[in-house]
């Protein structure tokens, strides 16, 4: 397979790439998108709540659930349809934002106006660099998606910011949808909560989201998360490559050519183009199964 695809502007590209060759997406190893490597498996959870699939969703018990873990107001709380959603959200409420730079691309799309003086935007551990901030450093709005699998606890402690997070990294279930907004008092909630389409958030996740709460160990996960990658960037050492090493559930790569190079090995790793780094790619911290295949592709190449 030497076919060279497009870059989209996010990861999770491996169905996409399968269907255009008329392939089974489970022939790829997708490590474009980082999620835990060590999740638990969520596919007994939702077959046990697949009778969510017949009632309107409800989502206070999860809110109570995940507020409660997190020490925030369940009022300043509100669980959104993925990460995305609660970027689109927060910038729909404040339209007028300033991006800390390089960052994820939807802070741009879903600002109607991105300039100095707006609200200042910034991911904790930052993406794509995965340098977390030091406990001093402020900004209006953290994207928390990744904060859990670095740091080991649930958000930051910065309760006159904006948070949002998605959860369904955390849980590595990204089909699910699961992500959330806590508002810096719980007058803006209100106003978010009006804004958010009305069942905005499936059955099936919020279903699970109170048993994934119990499930969770995120010290467990942060450490888990670490060794996986201390032993993913010794590897890509030994082959000579210019690696980077983070905080977050990845590594930078600085090699041309090397996603198309692994893509005719069926493996899947992020372009880094989108961010403004050319000749970079992202590399997420592996599975067992996907570390064997990834190992695999880099010895054939």
């Amino acid at each position: 397979m030497t076919t060279e695809f497009p870059i989209g502007p996010h990861g999770g590209d491996a169905e996409r790439i399968a269907r255009s060759l008329g392939v089974s997406v489970d022939t790829f190893t997708d490590l474009s998108a980082s999620v835990n490597p060590v999740a638990p498996d969520v596919r007994p959870l939702i077959a046990d709540a697949i009778d969510a699939a017949l009632r309107y969703p409800e989502t206070e018990p999860a809110t109570v659930a995940l507020a409660d873990v997190m020490g925030v107001d369940a009022e300043r709380l509100i669980l959104t349809n993925g990460g995305a959603e609660a970027i689109a959200l927060v910038a729909a409420l404040h339209p007028v934002g300033d991006v800390v730079e390089p960052a994820f691309s939807l802070y741009r799309r879903h600002l109607r106006q991105v300039e100095s003086g707006g609200l200042v935007w910034r991911a904790d551990p930052s993406s794509p660099m995965g340098v977390l901030a030091g406990a001093d450093e402020r900004a209006d709005v953290w994207d928390e998606a990744f904060w859990q699998l670095a740091t080991g606890t649930w958000t930051r402690t910065d309760d006159g910011a904006w948070r949002i997070g998605s959860l369904t990294k955390l849980w590595a279930c990204p089909g699910v949808r699961l992500g959330y907004v806590v508002a810096p008092d719980a007058e803006q909630a209100t106003a978010v909560r009006e804004r958010q389409p009305k069942w905005s958030v499936n059955g099936f996740a919020a279903s699970i989201a109170p048993a994934l709460v119990e499930l969770s160990d995120l010290p467990t996960w942060r450490d888990a998360v670490r060794a996986r990658r201390a032993d993913l960037v010794a590897e890509l050492r030994r082959r000579d490559l210019d690696v980077v090493d983070t905080a977050a559930p990845w590594v930078l790569v600085r090699e041309p050519g090397l996603r198309a190079r692994l893509l005719a090995h069926r493996v899947v790793v992020r372009d880094c183009t989108s961010f403004g780094l050319i000749d970079t790619v992202r590399i997420a911290v592996p599975s067992d199964e996907q570390r064997s295949a990834l190992i695999g592709a880099l010895d054939r190449l």
